[in-house]
């Protein structure tokens, strides 16, 4: 069946026993695909038969389609096109994990970080009135991204809008109550009742009481509340705000799936659907562990593992050296936007329990309340990934900096993070955080240096960033020496005469190959810190050589080179001979990490 589908055109021929039969035979293909390249999975897996209704309702690319992320989007890609490109997905030269809009017409929007697809679908809806037009626009999100503001921001401006837009609300948790603000408010208001909470106690213990049949009472009696919860509050809430509500529907039964979406596109206005998913739908090995199987690199189908073994990394390190710093200092909490497992806080979480505040897919606010948490004397830890980062730029400048306060920002997935490709490229941040102002910016060369720099930040008292690259230390250089770490000084490994290399964090051990390779009398500068940078020792050490090269794992613009750069012109050094190896002035596609950097980084050197 799979193989009769090369466009949404083919899906439509298909009776209903024919589509579920290609969602068995799409769950196999992707399952087998994921588990050779790697790749998103459960989510996937959870999104197969609504994909298909989605295809065989509404016409693409006539009528568009924006998937929240996007890292759901594989079922669509097999549908409209992409089938068998999708044995190279997120390889150099295949197709993205993503959608994208070079990609197909079919993708109609670029995703990637989440909670931009309300947004971006109003945008076309209004667009598409503007322009006269009658084409549907669906705008398909996930539960745990309406934690995001931005998506709350856009329910609000659609609901009061006029225009026709469809919200797919995938809701594979059941329930999307803790995701959702005024929901919160609500309940809460209701839970600090003395009397109903007084009244809920006591009827509990009676129940509770009841020999053999208790227990089995109070969890049935909690099951029918979520289900009135979920039936009328969703409701209330999103007509409230302005949505004709459909929903609940079952997200794996295609018949009601097409039936639900066809009466969507009869409904005036904006139209919020409704759909219960269970992630890893199909794989009972993901339908245990979603969290696990969110990405997961190449894996035995038969048992879920990993064919590579996993390694010692950068994140496991940090999130170690957190959990014995914050034994011995009880004003060091942690702080996650919804990535707990990523950064390496699942040992803190266990450790501390309530040390560390989980605000789900929240960036800008998770900056802004460590900033609050600061003021108050504690010392706020925030481990975001560098690309997400870039959503939080405001609260870092106007919450921490502009305060001076002491927020250590850890920016894990520094560099190239790779397969994900040019949403999660983590190639950015030097630059945007060495405009702002009282930031302390530091990249460790290795592990040791990693735990040595969140000591110091810990010390430090000031708003500090430290930024470390996914993965593990390079194997074949090993840092024997490593200097105490003070404020804006810089680590000379070798002394030479001739060539001044200055690297900063991973690049380093990069710097000590090109010396071996080069030979002659070449120091080595472990710059440590890009702000406030070490100008005494690089302008002495340039002085001497009349010679340097510069290597970093950032864009060349406003990073380590634009930072020596300066120093030459500000100090009127002559005659300097300069070279830069940094990442060009773009948006770097998806492959793996070596290809990459070997690509745009050091391909006349290796």
């Amino acid at each position: 069946m799979l193989e009769q589908i090369n466009s949404p055109k083919d899906l439509k021929k298909l009776n209903l026993k024919e589509k579920q039969k290609l969602a068995e035979e799409i769950r196999k293909y992707i399952l087998e695909v994921v588990a050779k390249n790697g790749g998103h999975l459960a989510s996937n897996l959870g999104v197969v038969e609504l994909t298909i209704a989605l295809h065989s309702v509404f016409d693409v690319p006539k009528d568009k389609i924006v998937w929240d992320v996007g890292h759901q989007s594989y079922v669509h890609k097999i549908i409209t096109g992409r089938r068998e490109e999708l044995k190279n997905i997120r390889k150099l030269n295949g197709i993205a994990g993503f959608p994208k809009t070079k990609e197909s017409e079919s993708d109609c929007f670029n995703t990637g970080h989440s909670s931009t697809s309300i947004s971006a679908a109003l945008g076309m809806a209004r667009a598409r009135d503007l322009h006269g037009k009658d084409n549907n626009v669906i705008a398909v999100i996930g539960d745990g991204a309406l934690t995001g503001g931005m998506a709350l921001e856009a329910l609000n401006d659609a609901g009061s809008s006029n225009s026709h837009m469809t919200v797919i609300l995938n809701d594979n948790e059941m329930s999307i109550s803790p995701n959702v603000g005024g929901l919160n408010n609500f309940l809460g208001k209701l839970r600090t009742k003395k009397l109903y909470t007084r009244t809920n106690k006591i009827i509990k213990k009676q129940i509770s009481s009841i020999p053999i049949v208790g227990k089995t009472a109070v969890k049935a009696i909690q099951n029918i509340k979520r289900a009135i919860k979920q039936l009328v509050i969703n409701r209330m809430y999103f007509e409230d705000v302005g949505f004709t509500y459909l929903g609940p529907v079952d997200g794996h039964n295609i018949e009601k799936l097409e039936s639900i979406l066809t009466l969507s596109k009869q409904v005036k206005g904006p139209v919020l659907v409704h759909v219960l998913t269970k992630k890893g739908k199909g794989y009972e090995i993901a339908e245990k562990n979603p969290d696990k199987f969110h990405s997961i690199p190449a894996f035995d189908i038969n048992t879920g593992e990993p064919k590579k073994k996993k390694t010692k990394d950068y994140s496991k390190v940090f999130g170690d050296k957190l959990v014995e710093f914050a034994k011995n200092n009880d004003k060091i909490v942690a702080v996650t936007a919804s990535m707990k497992s990523g950064t390496g806080l699942t040992r803190f979480s266990q450790e501390f329990p309530y040390r560390i505040f989980d605000v789900g897919i929240a960036e800008q606010h998770a900056i802004t309340m460590a900033a609050g948490m600061a003021k108050e004397g504690m010392i706020p830890v925030v481990p975001i990934y560098s690309s997400f980062y870039q959503r939080a730029y405001d609260q870092v400048i106007h919450d921490v900096a502009m305060q001076d306060l002491p927020v250590i920002m850890c920016v894990d997935r520094a560099g190239i993070v790779g397969a994900d490709g040019e949403t999660h490229q983590g190639t950015l941040d030097m630059a945007f955080f060495r405009l702002v102002p009282n930031l302390v910016i530091m990249a460790p060369k290795d592990f040791k240096e990693l735990e040595d720099s969140l000591e110091f930040a810990v010390n430090l008292k000031k708003p500090v960033v430290i930024r470390y690259p996914r993965g593990g230390e390079d194997e074949k250089i090993k840092f024997e020496k490593h200097e105490k770490i003070e404020l804006g000084k810089s680590e000379i490994l070798q002394k030479g005469d001739d060539l001044t290399i200055i690297a900063i964090g991973k690049m380093v051990s990069k710097a000590v190959k090109i010396a071996k390779k080069i030979g002659g009398s070449v120091e080595i500068i472990n710059a440590r810190f890009l702000k406030p940078f070490d100008e005494e020792v690089v302008k002495c050490s340039l002085e001497k050589t009349k010679n340097v090269i510069t290597i970093e794992d950032g864009t060349k613009i406003n990073g380590l080179a634009t930072t020596v750069k300066e120093l030459i012109v500000d100090n009127e050094l002559q005659g300097i001979k300069f070279k830069s190896y940094a990442y060009p002035d773009e948006f770097i596609q998806h492959g793996s990490v070596e290809e990459l950097e070997h690509l745009k980084l050091d391909k006349d050197l290796f």
